[in-house]
C-alpha cells in the first residue's frame, strides 16, 4: 500500500512538474494548444488601446475690425506635460492639429498606445491648446482669446463610441491683422 502511495505521489508531483514547465515555456501564460490563436493579456491591452484615439478640435478665425472670418490652412498645437512613474516631470509632447479646413475646423489626433511607446512609463497630464501658425500674411497675430496664446485647458471630452474617440473641444481661436493690435485689450478681447 505504501508502494501504491509513493507511486501515486511521484506521478502527481511528474504532472504538476510537466504543467509549470509548458507554463513557463510559453511567456507564463497557460495554452492548451501552443498552436492556438489564443491573445495573450499583453496582446489584448495593447489592442484595446490602439481603438481609444484622443481627439482635439476646435475653430480658427480671422478677426479683422468687426469681420469675423474662417480661417483656412492655421494650426493649432497641443502639448501635454511628462511625468515618470514617481510623478516627476519629464518631457513634454507636442502636436500640431491638420490645417483648418475652409470652415476654420482643426483636429488633432493622438492614439494613445503611441504615446505610451514614445519612453516607458511615461504618463501625461495638463493638456493644453495654443494657436500656432497662420498661413495668411494679413492675419497673423495670435490673441489669447479663450486662452490661444496663453493655452487652453484640455479638460472634458465627449465620447464618439463609433470611432472610438474622446473628443476634447477648445476655442474658438482667433488672429487678427497686426494693424490691429491697438483694439485689443490685455485679455483678447
Amino acid at each position: 500500500m505504501a508502494l501504491k502511495n509513493l507511486f501515486s505521489a511521484t506521478l502527481l508531483m511528474l504532472l504538476g512538474l510537466s504543467f509549470a514547465a509548458s507554463v513557463l515555456a510559453s511567456d507564463g501564460y497557460y495554452n492548451p494548444n501552443p498552436n492556438s490563436n489564443l491573445q495573450k493579456p499583453a496582446d489584448v491591452e495593447k489592442e484595446r488601446l490602439l481603438s481609444k484615439l484622443i481627439g482635439v478640435q476646435g475653430i480658427i478665425y480671422c478677426r479683422a475690425g468687426n469681420k469675423i472670418t474662417p480661417l483656412e490652412g492655421a494650426v493649432a498645437r497641443i502639448t501635454c506635460e511628462g511625468v515618470d512613474e514617481y510623478g516627476y516631470e519629464t518631457e513634454s509632447l507636442s502636436i500640431l492639429s491638420c490645417a483648418t479646413d475652409a470652415k476654420g475646423y482643426f483636429i488633432a489626433t493622438l492614439s494613445p498606445h503611441e504615446v505610451k511607446h514614445t519612453k516607458l512609463n511615461r504618463r501625461f497630464k495638463q493638456c493644453k491648446a495654443f494657436l500656432e501658425a497662420s498661413p495668411s500674411d494679413d492675419c497673423d497675430l495670435p490673441t489669447d482669446v479663450n486662452k490661444g496664446i496663453s493655452g487652453a485647458p484640455i479638460a472634458s471630452y465627449r465620447l464618439l463610441p463609433d470611432k472610438n474617440m474622446k473628443l476634447f473641444t477648445v476655442g474658438p481661436f482667433f488672429f487678427i491683422p497686426q494693424q490691429d493690435t491697438n483694439s485689443v485689450s490685455p485679455d483678447g478681447y
